[in-house]
């Protein structure tokens, strides 16, 4: 099974790796896996104004920050995985990349906090909802 992991390297993004790490049907070498961090952009006007390698310095540390303990843990679990960076509103990238690449599931934590429409889900997981037509396993 191909899988992608949307994680932003916080709390809900650990228990989600808990999750995985205690359901042995969802981590093993047989599936194939993709870390996805959604960096949120810099506004355009701030951007205009910095170098292009100074911008993609702080994109690459972002996500860097956010790979460096998962990679730990794929390497304790003895497990391959592909990490990818992408700048972008994190909902839309997130369902776009799922679809793009034609995974068979989508895994992503939710924060589970927000307006009213939010309550039960974020509103990152309720925009990949609204936008993916891949399969997705939502951990709270």
């Amino acid at each position: 099974m191909k899988i992608l992991a949307a994680v932003d390297g916080s709390p809900f993004t650990k228990r989600m790796l808990a999750y995985l790490a205690a359901h042995d049907e969802w981590l093993g070498a047989h599936h194939e896996y993709t870390l996805l961090n959604v960096v949120t952009p810099v506004p355009p006007r701030a951007a205009a104004v910095l170098d292009r390698s100074v911008l993609k310095a702080y994109y690459d540390e972002s996500a860097e920050k956010v790979f460096k303990p998962m990679r730990s843990f794929f390497a304790r679990q003895k497990l391959n995985a592909v990490f990818v960076a992408k700048v972008g509103a994190a909902g839309e990238t997130i369902a776009e990349a799922a679809a793009k690449d034609h995974y068979d599931l989508l895994i992503l934590g939710s924060h589970g906090h927000g307006n009213l429409a939010n309550l039960v889900m974020g509103s990152v997981a309720t925009k990949v909802l609204a936008n993916c037509r891949v399969p997705v396993l939502l951990i709270r």
